[in-house]
């Protein structure tokens, strides 16, 4: 290839310079705390676009989901079903306050958790008396899972639903924004976020006396006296009001962020789709993704002639030398060694077990998909791609 000029990142911030302003206001104000208008302001304005009764601003999803961990009472000896199929902050939080974790595969038509697998999982620790205390989904790579499936099963057996939509803000299933789907749902606003704060999460619920509860744990769970007393004991998980006016300035280009990353993924596919053996994450009818990351898989016919010779981390070392960061598909959860001996539970396929999750992380990859992409830096990774597969 020709020379090229800067790194292209996988998922870079994209400021708008409405966060700029927002920050200056914060300085001028003097509210540099982490509590103020602007994160007020910030709450309001989330659970307003998620549809939800109320949401609490923090330090980060994993604050998020630990507390939503607290308020459903998972402890010790504590039974928690989690898609495999994501990043260990997901389940970290539930492995911490030593609940047993079982592991859900995914379904092919959208990478995410295997509804087929989840009534296997109930069924089978239905069998010796035991139920989850919670079941935690995630939205991969930006798009929901099929959340009435999911949902009619816990339902039924009435178990609460964790919704992980750390990297899913601005997608919707069946019409309806995710983060509005769990009893708990949580947001991520890292660098790497379709919308960021520089570091920070969201707590989203329709259940707003436990978002007052989760309010009172974030902040140290000071009793309302005139001195410092603690009737319980909390943690320092606030976001400050700096960064909220980030997510402020942020949230106002969330439509664009969504359908530009959309626009670099079509075009992706456009381009790269007629290669044999390259396959794009599926976006079902009930889904619209947000596409956070361009994720695709690479695996060639077994019994066809093809041109496709480089696997996905020969692809991923051949686009690191020439400046261009890529990344595998998340690493399941059950194949990780710290949760050796966790059970598992496949997707199954006409009666036979297909564990779909491995196959994913095996032939997967994902490509740089930052909302402030150019079309010349989109250019040098297609063709980058296209160097590394002859």
């Amino acid at each position: 290839m020709s020379g090229h000029k800067g790194r292209i990142y996988l998922s870079p911030p994209h400021m708008s310079g409405d966060e700029t302003k927002k920050i200056e206001e914060a300085f001028a104000t003097n509210w540099i705390a982490p509590l103020g208008p602007m994160v007020d302001a910030f709450e309001r304005e989330t659970a307003a676009f998620a549809g939800v009764k109320a949401a609490l601003a923090l330090s980060s999803g994993t604050a998020a989901l630990h507390l939503a961990c607290e308020l459903l009472g998972v402890g010790g000896g504590d039974l928690v079903f989690c898609s495999t199929l994501t990043f260990a902050a997901t389940i970290a939080p539930f492995y911490h306050k030593g609940a047993e974790c079982a592991f859900i595969d995914s379904e092919p038509e959208s990478w995410n958790m295997s509804h087929k697998a989840l009534k296997r999982a109930f069924d089978d620790y239905a069998e010796i008396g035991k139920k989850p205390k919670a079941v935690i989904i995630v939205n991969l790579y930006g798009q929901s899972c099929d959340m009435d499936k999911i949902l009619d099963i816990c339902g039924e057996r009435e178990v609460p639903v964790i919704e992980d939509a750390a990297e899913s803000l601005g997608a919707r299933y069946k019409g309806k924004q995710t983060g509005s789907f769990g009893k708990f749902s949580v947001l991520s606003y890292n660098g790497n976020k379709i919308i960021t704060t520089s570091g920070g999460g969201m707590l989203l619920s329709d259940d707003a006396e436990a978002i007052e509860r989760a309010r009172f744990l974030s902040a140290q769970a000071r009793d309302p006296a005139p001195w410092y007393q603690h009737s319980t004991l909390g943690w320092n998980y606030r976001m400050s009001n700096v960064l909220a006016g980030i997510g402020l300035g942020q949230m106002c280009h969330i439509a664009e962020r969504v359908a530009a990353r959309r626009g670099i993924f079509d075009r992706y596919v456009r381009e790269l789709g007629d290669i044999e053996g390259v396959s794009f994450m599926p976006e079902p009818e009930w889904s619209e993704s947000n596409r956070w990351l361009t994720a695709l898989t690479i695996n060639p016919p077994a019994k066809r002639s093809s041109d496709l010779k480089a696997p996905p981390l020969s692809v991923i070392k051949h686009l690191e030398s020439l400046d261009i960061e890529s990344r595998p598909v998340w690493k399941p959860m059950h194949m990780q060694p710290v949760f050796e001996g966790s059970r598992y539970y496949s997707h199954c396929v006409d009666g036979r077990s297909e564990d779909i999750a491995a196959a994913l992380f095996r032939d997967g990859m994902c490509l740089p998909s930052g909302s402030g992409m150019t079309d010349e830096q989109q250019t040098r990774v297609i063709d980058a791609f296209k160097e590394a597969l002859s």
